[in-house]
């Protein structure tokens, strides 16, 4: 029998084929929804302004190549924010979210560090940048596994394991941070970098608890004050944006203790005990 003398397949099972090449065709539009596009477009500029951040380090400018990853912090929250509100929390946006992470706040200081600074002691100044970098992927290579077993920071545990890999960006741009407001030419010596890149390098790789920003409720009788001092900070950080930043992260940093003294199991078990 020739291929024209088949008989044509039922109108039952057209209407079925058609109907499963249009759902298709509809979940490739879902995929492709603004829901979806907003989060990993706003982690792609962070990841850009992170790389342009080195591009400003090699040409030494420094105050751009700083003022590069602070947008890409930004970004940072921003893209997190995005995709809770949208309802668009993927395993790709997570993935995507720590290599850009990685490039921003792991090469990129790194990168401006060398070149304000570690390129005086040779071999040795890189390395240093190096270890930092290397670091930054254990870091983020924890968090994601972290996530996938729903352990990492949330709501009932605002707290993450180590420190975050933008923090430690910002702690170990921290001298830059300060020359530029006294030109103080000792905070640039290699051994003060070097020893900014150690403090670090372990605080990332520790089991320490630090704070989660992203995760810290507020209360609804408190919005209207945060929100207030959240613009405060804003204009503090357009007229004053140095200060602002190190004294924000010293204030950081600061809690960082507090964070471990709460997280301990001894404290753990008098609360559990007072609930009680």
């Amino acid at each position: 029998m020739s291929e024209s003398e088949l008989p044509a397949p039922p109108k039952r099972t057209r209407r079925a084929r058609a109907r499963q090449i249009v759902a298709a065709r509809l979940e490739r539009l879902e995929d492709l929804s603004i829901s979806r596009l907003v989060p990993s477009t706003l982690t792609l500029l962070g990841l850009c302004s992170g790389a342009t951040g080195i591009r400003f380090a090699l040409l030494a400018d420094w105050p751009t190549a700083v003022t590069c990853v602070v947008f890409a912090m930004i970004f940072d929250v921003l893209d997190g924010r995005a995709a809770r509100m949208l309802g668009a929390d993927t395993r790709f946006g997570a993935q995507l979210d720590s290599l850009a992470d990685l490039v921003s706040f792991g090469v990129a200081p790194g990168v401006i560090m060398y070149t304000w600074s570690l390129s005086r002691m040779g071999v040795g100044g890189w390395i240093a940048a190096l270890i930092f970098c290397a670091c930054s992927a254990i870091r983020l290579a924890r968090f994601n596994v972290q996530s996938v077993r729903d352990e990492g920071a949330s709501k009932s545990n605002p707290y993450f394991t180590g420190l975050p890999t933008p923090a430690a960006a910002c702690m170990m741009l921290l001298p830059m941070l300060v020359s530029f407001q006294w030109n103080g030419q000792i905070v640039r010596e290699p051994w003060v970098v070097g020893t900014m890149i150690a403090i670090t390098s372990a605080l990332m790789v520790s089991r320490l608890p630090t704070p989660s920003v992203k995760h810290m409720r507020i209360s609804r009788e408190h919005r209207f004050l945060a929100g207030l001092c959240g613009g405060i900070l804003v204009m503090l950080l357009i007229i004053w944006p140095w200060a602002t930043l190190t004294i924000g992260l010293l204030i950081y940093v600061a809690t960082i203790p507090v964070a471990v003294v709460v997280h301990h199991p001894a404290a753990k078990q008098q609360r559990a005990a007072l609930h009680h």
